[in-house]
Order: C-alpha cells, then structure tokens, then sequence
C-alpha cells in the first residue's frame, strides 16, 4: 500500500516540529509514521496518536480530518458551533485567502474554543497572518494548525461518553490514516 506521506520516520516529523516533543510523551523513532502512530494507539497515552497525526498530515487534509471528527463525533452540533466547522470547510473546499480570513475571524471570535472553534483556528492558522484585522502581518507559526486540529479532535473526544472512547479513538486515528493511505 502506497502513502502519500512526506515524512519517512516518526523521527522527521518530531524534527519537522519541535512542539511536538511538548505535546506529546513519547519520544520519536525510526518506524514509519503510520507503524509509529499505530503503535500510540496502544500505549499508556493512546490521545498521542491524535496529536501526532495532526502534526504528521498536511495543514489542508489536517483540518479536513478534525473537521470529520467534530461533526461525525455522534453528538448534537450547536448552531454557533456549526458555523465555525462550516468555514473551516469553507476553506478546504476552496482554500482561498479569503476562506482562510473568514475561519481565522469566526474562530478567534468564537466565545467558547469548542471543538468547532479548534477546527476553525486550524483552518486560519493554515498559512497568511494571524493577525485578523491588522495592517501588520503575523505569519502563522507552521505548527499551529497541527496544534488546533488536535484540540479540535480531543475536545470531540471529550464529548463522548466514556464507554465508546477507545472506540472513536480509533476511528478517528484511522480517519487521519485514510487520508494518506492509497492504493497507487
């Protein structure tokens, strides 16, 4: 089966972005990003395998994964809430400068960071400034998006019920997988 990865190792990915030693407790090897990622999923700390999967996709198909997460998670969207995943859509669909503006401003302008406002932030961290109104461009650290497309994803994690988590958990490590994986 063939990927369409741009990283050979864990190892690339944590040196690709520092931040990921912070977010996670695991340190990289030479495996393959997926066998790595797979193997999280049994550890003591299977979130890890989100939160590296968030880093290891690209920043459109990051946002379009944590997307599907939120929305497939099983439980009611509020209708704020909704309108933030709708402009992080909005952006993958047409990923324009101004899509990305519209998710930025939605997902700073959100009063709560729910998942939906996560989802939102990746999607308007993916590139340009982070600065939503401003004259004076703040370009967006590389790692940010990777960032709130985990929190977006555990904070839909967090959202069901304690029995069926290990469950969305690994429908959710395999939604990411499926991004990359294909039959080239």
């Amino acid at each position: 089966m063939a990927t369409n990865l741009r990283f050979n190792t864990a190892q690339e990915v944590f040196d690709a972005f520092p931040t990921a030693h912070e977010d996670m407790s695991v340190e990289p090897t030479k495996e393959p990003p997926i066998r790595f990622m797979q193997g999280l999923l049994s550890s003591e700390t299977p979130e890890d395998a989100i939160t590296f999967c968030a880093y290891m996709l690209p920043r459109r198909e990051a946002v379009w994964w944590a997307h599907q997460c939120v929305i497939q998670n099983g439980s009611e969207i509020a209708p704020e809430e909704r309108e933030l995943v709708d402009a992080a859509e909005a952006w993958v669909r047409e990923p324009e400068e101004d899509n990305r503006r519209k998710a930025l401003s939605a997902g700073m302008n959100a009063r709560f960071k729910t998942p939906g406002a996560w989802v939102a932030l990746a999607a308007g961290w993916s590139g340009g400034s982070m600065a939503v109104d401003s004259e004076y461009p703040v370009p967006a650290p590389a790692h940010l998006t990777a960032k709130a497309a985990s929190a977006a994803i555990l904070g839909a994690l967090a959202r069901v019920e304690n029995a069926r988590r290990s469950e969305f958990l690994k429908a959710y490590a395999e939604g990411g997988v499926n991004l990359v994986e294909s039959d080239d």
